[in-house]
């Protein structure tokens, strides 16, 4: 396990919390948002401007770089964070879930998921031990189990089933990192590995899955199985029963969400880290997201308009440029709109987690939860 504390809670406002993560490269201030650089980059960033929104930690994922360019070369090379050019925490995602939604053929067995690459279709099989020991190479800071991901909509046999799948597997991972970890001589080098929850909809499995991973060991805890088709209705439902088998004293993290009332509904739930492609993918697509709603930069209606995006943010494409500009450039297919409007989305995203965390610290959550999606959601 990491060296103590490794979260820290400094703040409540009912059920949801405020704190810090402390990891080997540095401090995350809770709640987060991670973006997302699957493949060694924030698609349409840099390094440099991603740390310039405020991002404290980015997410890689072990499925990707594994097949390209291949985790023996990164580390030959540094490792992530010199490959890329991030001096911050990373957090890896262990490759399950894009292993049985990216490959046409994947057989999952005890051992764990035999694939073909998306790329060549090349063979290769997956375990717990390969995906923890890949992650190592590449130097995570946080490390994530290898798990299936139950698909949605499930029946609650076939989820029990993959739910006890990925507990086994949760504690082989839980083995090979403690191995690989043992051979670091400085404890605060230490990396640190998250379990991951998982039970579907199911209440009953939900709090199985917990006690379990509790029993197992480890440094935060994952929720996994939403966000996949669900609705928001059912994922905060989910979440209402999920969260709170889960430890107090250490962080959550609800995977791969979301849309922003996604993110605010789940802080006021108590979860502490979040990653999505949501604000990268619809940048690159001309979709802005903004205090008063997304809003698609290819409508006509912006033809003309002198203004900024969005008055009160601080990223480039709001202090330099108009929006008929933006508009423009997308119609133009310039790679300069994908730039300009990620970057604002990123910058969106960290001012919201920003504005959290002080909603938090003053108390203030709930009118400023209602505030903000009274505004937003009139738009939608």
């Amino acid at each position: 396990m990491s060296s103590p504390p490794f979260f820290k809670i400094s703040a409540r406002d009912g059920d949801a919390r405020c704190g810090s993560i402390a990891t080997r490269r540095g401090s995350i201030q809770t709640p987060a948002f991670m973006p997302v650089g699957t493949k060694a980059t924030v698609k349409a960033m840099t390094t440099d401007a991603v740390r310039q929104t405020g991002a404290e930690i980015i997410l890689g994922n072990c499925y990707h770089l594994m097949l390209r360019p291949g985790p023996d070369l990164v580390r030959k090379l540094g490792g992530l964070h010199r490959f890329m050019n991030w001096s911050g925490p990373i957090l890896t995602d262990s490759g399950g879930y894009q292993v049985m939604s990216l490959s046409k053929l994947c057989k999952i067995s005890e051992e764990g998921v035999a694939f073909s690459s998306h790329i060549d279709g090349s063979k290769h099989l997956l375990t717990p031990e390969r995906s923890v020991e890949i992650q190592h190479m590449l130097e995570s800071d946080i490390l994530m189990v290898f798990d299936e991901c139950t698909p949605w909509p499930v029946n609650m046999e076939r989820a029990e089933e993959s739910m006890r799948l990925s507990l086994r597997w949760a504690e082989r991972s839980r083995r090979a990192f403690d191995r690989l970890q043992d051979q670091e001589p400085d404890a605060e080098a230490r990396a640190a590995l998250f379990g991951i929850q998982q039970g579907s909809s199911y209440q009953s499995l939900r709090q199985q899955s917990a006690q379990a991973l509790i029993d197992i060991g480890f440094d935060g805890y994952a929720i996994g199985g939403l966000a996949v088709g669900e609705g928001q209705e059912i994922m905060f439902a989910t979440l209402d029963h999920a969260v709170g088998h889960l430890p107090d004293h250490a962080p959550r993290y609800l995977m791969g969400v979301g849309k922003p009332d996604d993110v605010i509904g789940a802080v006021m739930r108590g979860i502490d880290m979040f990653d999505c492609v949501l604000p990268t993918r619809s940048g690159r697509n001309g979709q802005a997201f903004t205090r008063d709603g997304p809003v698609n930069l290819r409508n006509a209606m912006w033809k003309d308009r002198d203004g900024p995006l969005d008055s009160n943010c601080s990223c480039p494409a709001c202090k330099n440029y108009s929006s008929a500009y933006l508009h423009h450039l997308i119609l133009c297919k310039e790679i300069l709109a994908a730039m300009l409007i990620t970057w604002h989305n990123l910058q969106f995203y960290q001012d919201l987690m920003q504005a959290l965390r002080l909603a938090i610290q003053a108390s203030e959550l709930g009118s400023f939860a209602n505030d903000f999606l009274m505004r937003y959601r009139s738009s939608l």
